[in-house]
């Protein structure tokens, strides 16, 4: 049957198409930031969902130094009352 592949073989996505986007950069390493402060807020806001929720590496294209940092920060500025909790 000509129009059937083999199984286990998968055609590679070409680069640059639909759905493709391009690689994200740390802000942070861009902007040469050491520590990530907590009194920041509104950078922390922007890595924080609509919900309050704390935005993955995928989403806001942070290194892994920087993430986990971000997170150490968000969670201190939820306690000092300048990030709330949850939105909504």
């Amino acid at each position: 049957m000509p129009g059937l592949r083999p199984r286990g073989r998968r055609e590679k996505k070409k680069a640059g198409g639909f759905g493709q986007s391009r690689r994200r950069y740390c802000s942070f390493c861009k902007e040469k930031v050491e520590e990530v402060d907590y009194k920041n807020y509104t950078t922390l806001r922007r890595m924080m969902s609509d919900k309050g929720k704390i935005r993955s590496r995928r989403i806001t294209g942070t290194c892994r130094r920087h993430q986990v940092q971000v997170g150490t920060a968000i969670k201190r500025a939820r306690e000092m009352a300048l990030l709330p909790h949850v939105s909504g």
